[in-house]
């Protein structure tokens, strides 16, 4: 992976990485050695699906896995990646790849302090002021009970969400603000114009389809002077089967004319929910449904 690479260099350059003559050599060169004598040290151990490693699973890599050849993750499963991590597992050990992780040999220790640890450190350095950093709440809570344990006053213990402001004033932390903090989406070349609102509706879209109503009615009197015409895309339902529901639009606009609502809004919500509940009772689905109302 292109990550790996610049990080090896940097630790190169830097002195923090010394490598012997020869040890290293070009990914073109792979194919003049032999197999054992080969190890490739790959991006992807959370199962990141561009990383190295799952691209190899995926078969969308030039390396390729063989029978014979042994992977081992030498990493902790992140709470929330497991699906993702099983996914690459099934798919290297589906090539005939023999794969060690943690979940089958000692292969890894936690990167984390351990209380022990912690407890070791807080002695050491006696904080004034502490806030707990990464980890869930459960771990937060954990950590802020070790810090008071070694004396640290509670009323100095800050526990802070991302956004959340923490000021140091006359050597006490204490939170005096938030501020507005979240994921900014990137949709082509838009950057933070799509919300969850929009992601919603694309799933939608996406999982249920959507159906389109279009109705004519006379501006005046409220009356149908043209459809319902409806047309569905990616829900599954054949056009013809809207026959059925097609009388029930109709009778629904007809009644409201006739208690004098006539407002376009109003009518496509009528449309709306009539359609959306034989849709749920015949099919079980929720489409999206996009009712257009024209006053003529």
């Amino acid at each position: 992976g292109r990550s790996m690479v610049r990080n090896m260099g940097i630790a190169r350059d830097l002195g923090y990485l010394k490598v012997p003559p020869g040890l290293v050599v070009d990914v073109k060169a792979l194919d003049d050695l032999p197999d054992h004598e080969v190890v490739l040290v790959c991006t992807g151990s959370q199962g990141e699906p561009m990383a190295a490693l799952s691209r190899m699973a995926n078969r969308d890599h030039q390396i390729r896995i063989v029978e014979g050849d042994t992977v081992i993750l030498a990493s902790s499963l992140i709470p929330g990646n497991e699906n993702a991590v099983y996914r690459v597992i099934n798919g290297l050990t589906r090539w005939g790849a023999n794969v060690v992780h943690k979940g089958n040999a000692k292969v890894h220790v936690s990167g984390h302090a351990s209380a022990g640890e912690l407890l070791y450190f807080y002695n050491i350095c006696r904080p004034r002021n502490l806030m707990p950093v990464h980890g869930e709440w459960r771990h937060l809570r954990a950590n802020a009970e070790l810090g008071a344990m070694t004396g640290v006053p509670h009323d100095r213990i800050v526990i802070a969400e991302d956004g959340v402001a923490v000021d140091l004033v006359e050597g006490k932390a204490k939170i005096s603000g938030k501020v507005q903090a979240g994921y900014v989406y990137v949709d082509g070349l838009s950057v933070g114009d799509v919300g969850e609102p929009a992601l919603k509706d694309r799933k939608i879209l996406g999982d249920e389809g959507i159906i389109s109503v279009f109705v004519v009615i006379d501006a005046s009197t409220g009356k149908i002077t043209g459809g319902p015409h409806i047309q569905a895309r990616g829900s599954g339902i054949d056009d013809s089967a809207f026959g059925d529901v097609i009388p029930r639009i109709t009778d629904v606009l007809e009644r409201s004319a006739q208690d004098g609502v006539v407002e376009p809004h109003q009518m496509q919500q009528l449309v709306r929910r009539t359609l959306g509940k034989w849709v749920s009772d015949t099919y079980r689905r929720r489409p999206m449904i996009l009712p257009v109302v024209v006053e003529v």
